[in-house]
């Protein structure tokens, strides 16, 4: 059984990597393409800068930021507002904010409730 070749939006990898911002643009959603017409911003053009450059493992606070074909590849380190979390950039990510992937809030998951906690524990021994 042969391995199915990854697509995105009916292109293949190779065909992503050489479209250029305008023709990309045309394949997103409106929000993102209207973002991305009306260009992007300094901190937006400092962290491509770092990418084209070829840099590693990038740091950014930039989670407004589309994730374009340029990025394919790339491992970022994003802020979540207490750390920097690694993002690989993958081709089903094309489109999507980098903070779509870093969870600014955890997931809690609580144990047995205390003594105490409700009326009819109150009256439990302690021992």
């Amino acid at each position: 059984m042969a391995k199915k070749e990854l697509k995105w939006r009916g292109k293949s990898l190779e065909e992503v990597k050489q479209m250029d911002l305008k023709d990309f643009a045309i394949l997103l959603p409106a929000r993102q393409r209207r973002s991305l017409k009306r260009g992007l911003t300094e901190t937006q053009k400092k962290l491509m800068k770092r990418i084209e450059k070829g840099d590693k493992n990038i740091k950014t606070h930039c989670r407004n930021m589309i994730i374009i074909p340029q990025m394919l590849g790339q491992a970022l380190l994003v802020y979540n507002g207490k750390e920097f979390k690694a993002v690989r950039v993958e081709l089903e990510m094309l489109g999507h904010y980098l903070g779509e992937f870093v969870m600014t809030r955890g997931s809690v998951s609580h144990s047995a409730p205390g003594i105490g906690a409700t009326r009819s524990s109150a009256a439990v021994s302690v021992k």
